[in-house]
């Protein structure tokens, strides 16, 4: 296995795994509206929906990005099936990431499940369905702009939600305590979204140049997180 094939799996799986805790969040909020013995099961449907969701839209889109055939021409570059994905997905990425970004800067959380009325164990796992569709969106956007080898996205998918099956608590938590994990995993989909409109124009950024922007700024966001805890911990009386 090549080395840079590694990189992408490894990269990848940690921003699916970040970028899904959401996902874990929301099916944490309907399936807490369960019985408790009911909670756990719900969770593990949820997120094995969740998988098998990915997988199939995985699969949907990558026939669409054969479609190599030119369907028109924009500003003399032509067109096509795998250009209209890049470009829309790349668009849908920016707008989610802004999005998100907003809310998070002005402190305003979408809840999207107080729309949603529960009265039973089955409408729970329909609505966590619904929610797994949503986020399988940017989920499989994110893969194929990080990498084109077919097998790693559908590797870094099942890791990524094995991952989440065992740990989901305790990466929410870690989350939860560094919000600045989150803002950066939304700031590199900005990134993945710029570089996946600029490739369905004819306008690749090499994957290299990408991999060593996200590596810097998660190192430069670490040093930041352990000066913070010394801070921290010099201020702390004894």
């Amino acid at each position: 296995m090549e080395y840079g094939i590694i990189i992408s799996l490894l990269t990848l799986v940690g921003l699916e795994v970040v970028l899904g805790i959401d996902n874990v969040i929301f099916i944490s909020i309907l399936s807490g509206k369960l019985p408790p013995e009911q909670q756990k099961k719900a969770r593990r449907i949820g997120l094995l929906l969740a998988m098998l969701l990915r997988i199939g839209l995985l699969s949907i889109v990558s026939l669409i990005m054969q479609l190599k055939q030119d369907f028109f021409t924009v500003f003399g570059h032509g067109i096509s099936g795998k250009d209209i994905i890049l470009i829309s997905g790349g668009l849908f990425l920016l707008y989610k990431s802004t999005f998100e970004i907003y809310h998070k800067m002005e402190g305003k959380p979408a809840e999207k499940t107080k729309k949603f009325k529960v009265t039973g164990f089955t409408q729970v796992i329909i609505q966590i369905l619904i929610m797994d569709m949503v986020f399988s969106i940017d989920s499989i956007v994110t893969a194929i702009g990080m990498v084109r080898v077919i097998w790693v996205m559908y590797a870094a998918i099942v890791i990524s939600v094995v991952i989440m099956l065992f740990a989901a608590e305790p990466i929410s938590k870690f989350v939860n305590n560094h919000p600045a994990f989150k803002m950066l995993a939304l700031a590199f989909l900005m990134l993945i979204g710029f570089a996946l409109v600029s490739e369905g124009f004819g306008i690749e950024i090499p994957k290299g140049y990408i991999y060593f922007s996200m590596a810097f700024s998660l190192f430069v966001d670490i040093l930041q997180m352990r000066m913070n805890r010394k801070h921290s911990q010099s201020v702390t009386p004894h």
